[in-house]
Parts: C-alpha cells; sequence; structure tokens
C-alpha cells in the first residue's frame, strides 16, 4: 500500500505544498511534535537537574513520540482504510504529503537567489535567515550563496528523501515517526550545554534514522548532476554530522564549488573543514543550477517511487 501512496504523496506535496492559508489556520503537522518537545524541554530539562536525569528524560521524550507519531499514525492509516476500502490509498497520500517537503524547500531557497539578484543583501539575508541556524548578519554574498545551497542540499535529505524513504518502508507510521524524531533533534539535538543530555536520544535516532536515506540521497544528487561521485565519497566524512556530509559533498561536487567551511553560531566562529573544490565565488547563479539540480534530484525520486509501485 506505501508505494502508490508514496508517489501520489509526492505530486500532492509538488502541485500545492502546505497552503499559506490552512497553515494561518491550523498550523503545520509537525506544530504538534514541536509542541511536545518544547513542553517537555521546559518542564524536564530544567539546568539545575542532573545529566543523567535529562539523559534520561529525553529518553521519555523520545519514546514519547514515538508512540505519538506511530501509533497515531498507524491508527489513520487503518481507519481510512476500513472505512474508504480499495480507495483509502487516496485519503493516506493526503495525510502523507504534508510530510514531505519538495515544493516548501524551493519556496523557501528561490527568495535567496532572487535577492542577490537584486542587489538586495540585507534581504537576502533576511530570507537565508528563515532556513539556516548560522548568524546571518556579517554574511557576504558569497556567503549568503553558499548557506542557501548547503541548507538545500542538506534538506534534501531531512525534507524529501529520508520521509520518502520511511513513508515507502512502514507507511504513513514510519513518516510521521521519521518527521518527529527529525523535528526533535532540530529543536533539542544540540551539543552545547544546554541539549547535550537531554537530546542526546534525539539526535542519535535521527542520525540512525538517516543512515540509508543519506546515502542514497547524495547518490540522487550525483544521478540528478551528472557528476560529483568523487567529491562525495572523499568529502562526506568532513562534516561534522555523519550524514548530512553526503548530500552536501555531493552538491558540492556537482556544482563544483567549496561548501561549508567557518561559520558562525550565536557570535562564536566554529573553524569546519571545506567541503569540495573549486575557487569561483558562489553567487545568485549557483543558487539557481543548486535548485535545477535539486528539482532533477526530486524528479529521480519520483521516478523511483514509481517505479517500486509498479514493480509491486
Amino acid at each position: 500500500m506505501a508505494e502508490p501512496v508514496a508517489s501520489l504523496a509526492l505530486a500532492i506535496d509538488a502541485a500545492i505544498g502546505w497552503p499559506p492559508g490552512l497553515y494561518r489556520r491550523i498550523g503545520h503537522p509537525v506544530g504538534l511534535f514541536a509542541h511536545i518537545i518544547q513542553g517537555a524541554e521546559a518542564r524536564w530539562n530544567q539546568p539545575w537537574r542532573g545529566s543523567a536525569f535529562r539523559r534520561a528524560a529525553g529518553i521519555v521524550l523520545v519514546a514519547l513520540l514515538l508512540l505519538v507519531a506511530g501509533g497515531g499514525g498507524w491508527a489513520l492509516h487503518h481507519a481510512v482504510l476500513r472505512l474508504a476500502g480499495g480507495w483509502g490509498w487516496l485519503a493516506v497520500a493526503f495525510m502523507a504529503a504534508p510530510g514531505l517537503a519538495q515544493r516548501s524547500l524551493y519556496d523557501h531557497v528561490r527568495p535567496v537567489a532572487a535577492a542577490l539578484d537584486a542587489g538586495d543583501a540585507p534581504a537576502a539575508r533576511a530570507a537565508l535567515g528563515m532556513i539556516v541556524g548560522r548568524d546571518t548578519a556579517e554574511l557576504d554574498e558569497a556567503g549568503i550563496a553558499r548557506g542557501a545551497i548547503e541548507s538545500l542540499a542538506e534538506s534534501f535529505c531531512d525534507g524529501v528523501a529520508a520521509p520518502l524513504f520511511w513513508l515507502v518502508a512502514l507507511g504513513l507510521p514510519g513518516l510521521w515517526i521519521y518527521k518527529a524524531i527529525n523535528t526533535a533533534d532540530s529543536l533539542i539535538g544540540h551539543r552545547e550545554e544546554r541539549w547535550r543530555a537531554f537530546g542526546w536520544a534525539a539526535a542519535r535516532l535521527d542520525d540512525l534514522l538517516n543512515l540509508i536515506p543519506a546515502r542514497l540521497a547524495g547518490i540522487v544528487i550525483c544521478l540528478a548532476g551528472g557528476r560529483g561521485w568523487r567529491i562525495m565519497i572523499r568529502d562526506a566524512g568532513r562534516h561534522a554530522s555523519p550524514n548530512a556530509g553526503w548530500t552536501e559533498a555531493a552538491m558540492a561536487g556537482v556544482l563544483g564549488l567549496r561548501l561549508a567551511g567557518p561559520i558562525a553560531y550565536d557570535g562564536v566562529v566554529h573553524d569546519k573543514p571545506w567541503i569540495g573544490d573549486g575557487d569561483r565565488a558562489a553567487d545568485a547563479g549557483e543558487i539557481r543550477r543548486a535548485l535545477r539540480v535539486y528539482l532533477r534530484a526530486c524528479l529521480c525520486l519520483w521516478v523511483v517511487a514509481g517505479g517500486i509501485a509498479w514493480a509491486l
């Protein structure tokens, strides 16, 4: 059942995404996970608690998210199949589509390029600040462009390839379990003292859930770009994340750019290694090239999902 659901969910997401009007009225489904995570963090992650307690509390939070996302996804999946019979998979596809982010990611990255084309660096920094956690106030044009491209590459896995992988593998429960854990990782899975113990379980499980999808996503980017294999294999391990480096290195190889490098968070510069080769500066044109690669990579996933549906 997951295979035709995956194909239709991709089509729904590409066609309409999550409409702004709907977001204003009811928010987004991942908002429920964020509400649970933030509530648990406020109650269980106070600085005066010991690290052992906070790590245990983080494990309890992950178990709660698995119950809510997996149990809720399973209940909805089977309820609509019982009620709608043979047409139930259409409803399941509509419930799965918000877990994908093809359109949203494209719509958030494109304004960065448009602002740079217009020579409006403040607007470009503001648009970039909507999709990255790094400091953007002091970034020049090349830094802004690199940030947009890196976010696009990494989010291709987190927002498209990985949720699709778990949708195909485990149906609606798999998709929403992934989204819940990925949301937790983005909110609390950090190495700073405040979150190190409490977010440990979320970060480790997110690493595990992305282990296969990240590598597949890197392969898809290389296929979509027609190159990049050498850089992906050589530089994937240079990223602090065991998974994010695969898509970033693949995109760097496809574009012939250097990505990553020193990045500032909360006023502190982190001397991260460079990924990729090339000495030309990134700009709006490179963002547009990356977006074209991204669109072709999404089409590759459509082909894969359709091929699985046809084969089974």
